[in-house]
């Protein structure tokens, strides 16, 4: 069977979850296409299992690339006996790259709407054309998938994300407080995410306004756009929140903290959560897009938006061992049942069966 994956840019969680549906349709037996920006198939090794087709597919509307992307892809699906989108943006494009082959379209939603008036209309759109031209539509969280029902889509589920790999901490609490100039005392929070508006950071911060009196230190592995607004916000209102960058530590800051902490907008299911529930961490986060889903009771959630439940929820932690060591059991219980990469492989091939049958 040939499947055509269609992806468009990514810095991240999308290329990543690619990557591996890629590996696991090859293992499977599948003859595997990517269509996808040069620059992302090379940062995520997508030529490695699949054959790779440079097409630009960006994350904002150009008439001309939009209009050469779509003559590419009809090319590359007449070829194809399935084809797979990876977000709203390529899944419109593929729907519309098929249009006279017929080969079936399932698109993966990824992300929720924006926020912006203009690019909330021009994402609407988006949204009626896939809904109305792919035959099965996944959804990383269910408000994703409730939304393609409204619109009409014929065929909908939850998207099956296989949890990532468990990483063993190389060092102990003690090295990793040494490593960051911490008394062994102080607390340590850890939150793992891109510095981009859909994580909230600002949410942690203004939270730690009303934590300055424990003796915690909240670290942030990533990086991204809003880098410098952050840091200067850090600095001018002495917040105790470092930004670390992009880490290779990641276990061993996860096992060395004390809360980890969400403070997202939106999230589909969080890998860095699911890394959280892997290692045994107590968790504090918003409830938000699939955040629940992925972690069931192995975290306090709280309202998206609220920095007061958020502060109170990582002071309960921080300062009741009783709260934290409950979390901490509650999480490893957890990470046993999140999905694998076997059932992400039989949701995709349902997924391609349903949308060849036709019905």
């Amino acid at each position: 069977m040939r499947v055509l994956i269609v992806l468009g840019t990514s810095a991240g969680g999308v290329g990543r979850h690619v990557q591996g549906l890629v590996a696991l349709l090859t293992g499977a037996g599948y003859h595997v296409m990517v269509a996808a920006p040069a620059s992302v198939a090379e940062a995520f090794g997508l030529a490695e299992n699949a054959t790779v087709f440079p097409v630009e597919v960006s994350d904002r509307p150009h008439p001309l690339r939009d209009a050469r992307a779509v003559r590419e892809l009809a090319a590359l699906a007449a070829g194809a006996d399935v084809v797979h989108a990876h977000g709203l943006r390529a899944g419109a494009l593929a729907v519309l790259a098929t249009a006279r082959s017929g080969t079936p379209v399932v698109t993966t939603l990824h992300n929720a709407a924006p926020s912006g008036l203009l690019t909330g209309v021009v994402y609407a759109g988006l949204e009626r054309v896939v809904a109305r031209g792919s035959r099965v539509v996944l959804g990383v969280s269910a408000d994703l998938v409730q939304r393609m029902d409204a619109l009409g889509a014929p065929h909908t589920a939850l998207a099956v994300v296989p949890a990532p790999p468990r990483r063993l901490p190389s060092g102990d609490r003690y090295t990793v407080h040494g490593e960051l100039g911490l008394d062994a005392r102080t607390s340590l929070g850890v939150v793992l995410a891109r510095l981009a508006p859909q994580k909230g950071l600002d949410l942690l911060l203004d939270a730690h306004r009303d934590l300055l009196d424990l003796d915690l230190v909240t670290v942030v592995a990533g990086d991204g756009p809003l880098r410098a607004r952050l840091q200067a916000r850090i600095d001018a209102e002495r917040l105790p929140v470092r930004l670390l960058g992009v880490r290779d530590d990641v276990a061993d800051l996860l096992a060395a903290a004390d809360v980890v902490v969400s403070s997202a907008v939106w999230e589909g299911q969080p890998v860095g959560l699911q890394e959280a529930l892997h290692a045994g961490a107590a968790i504090v986060a918003t409830d938000v897009g699939g955040t629940h889903a992925v972690v069931g009771d192995a975290a306090i959630l709280v309202p998206g938006g609220d920095p007061v439940s958020l502060s109170r929820a990582i002071r309960d932690v921080v300062t009741h061992g009783g709260v934290r060591d409950d979390l901490r059991s509650k999480a490893v219980e957890r990470a046993g049942e999140l999905p694998s990469e076997a059932e992400a492989l039989a949701a995709a091939e349902a997924a391609y069966a349903l949308a060849r049958s036709g019905s």
